[in-house]
């Protein structure tokens, strides 16, 4: 029994889920290169980022679907690891990035420029000062009565905007609203510098991994981080912090998309068998980079040549998956 335990959680397992999330990733990775409104082969596709082939076929690969492949898996990476640390600091397997308020005020911020006709940079610029706004006025209101209160002090928050957006859309010009809908939806295909984005992504993983011992003793508990000497204030504020950047770098470059920091923690952690951050953080991250290919994937080319929100195809498929998560987790108690 001792034997069977120590297999299923020693490191061939782990090796196994290693190998299957890289896997995964890179077939979603060559579908996402590949297919769409042109369909190429695979040979095409690589010839195509090796600087070979015809124009067209270059353009295609190197100027749109690679741009939005790296945005993706940078983008899905930053809300994955959001969610990592959020569950972590508020002991709540139901905490993402949308409960800090950071991505309803960045949504307020973008709705009003677009209804003023700003353009993209000025959209992004007015996001990022509303994601500002959200977090100071979240940590004002609760960054002094511990975790819970800083929680609920985010979901009201979040309401609030939430709200606003509503009105703001309401009273908009109607050639207009296409626009502010398609942004709350989450775009990919607006992110100007998709490296960049990967680039914070992994420099989050490794920022994740370093704080992986602070991060198992707070989801363990302010008790337990007390009595091995970690004070929790400080900590909490880092976390929060370091979630609300994330978050914000994502939403403004992409919108508001809902699920991945959600669901990826949970996938890593049934995946591996683990709680220990400085696993789960890695294995969020790229899967989060995955589920978020493979949505921008299905919202090219489920309707094309028309694209759908790619925020709308994860949270359509995202429900069932989380639900089937929870079943599964339940399962094996």
């Amino acid at each position: 029994m001792n034997g069977s335990r120590s297999w299923r959680t020693g490191p061939l397992p782990r090796l196994t889920g290693a190998v299957l999330l890289a896997v995964l990733a890179l077939a979603v990775a060559v579908l996402s290169l590949i297919s769409g409104s042109s369909h190429l082969s695979a040979s095409a596709a690589l010839h195509a980022l090796a600087g070979q082939g015809d124009a067209v076929t270059r353009g295609i690969v190197l100027q749109l679907r690679l741009p939005r492949l790296l945005a993706a898996f940078g983008i899905g990476s930053l809300l994955a690891l959001a969610g990592v640390l959020l569950q972590a600091l508020f002991r709540n397997p139901l905490a993402d990035p949308f409960i800090l308020g950071v991505s309803g005020g960045a949504a307020v911020g973008a709705v009003l420029a677009l209804g003023l006709g700003a353009a993209l940079a000025g959209v992004q610029g007015a996001a990022a000062a509303g994601a500002l706004a959200a977090v100071l006025a979240v940590y004002a209101l609760g960054g002094g009565g511990g975790a819970t209160r800083l929680l609920l002090a985010g979901v009201a928050l979040a309401s609030l905007c939430g709200a606003v957006v509503t009105v703001v859309i309401s009273a908009a010009d109607a050639d207009r609203i296409r626009g502010m809908v398609f942004w709350l939806g989450g775009d990919l295909g607006a992110v100007q510098r998709p490296l960049a984005c990967l680039g914070a992504g992994c420099a989050a993983v490794a920022a994740a991994v370093v704080l992986a011992r602070p991060l198992n003793v707070l989801a363990a508990g302010e008790l337990r981080a007390r009595s091995v000497g970690l004070d929790p204030g400080p900590w909490r504020a880092l976390l929060y912090g370091l979630a609300a950047v994330l978050t914000g770098l994502a939403v403004v470059n992409a919108g508001t998309i809902g699920f991945v920091g959600l669901i990826t923690p949970h996938s890593a952690r049934l995946l591996f068998r683990t709680a220990n951050h400085r696993i789960v953080a890695p294995a969020a991250a790229l899967l989060g980079g995955t589920v978020l290919a493979a949505a921008d994937l299905l919202a090219r080319t489920l309707a094309g040549p028309r694209q759908l929100p790619v925020g709308a195809i994860l949270a359509i498929a995202g429900t069932p998956l989380f639900l089937l998560l929870l079943r599964t987790r339940a399962g094996s108690r």
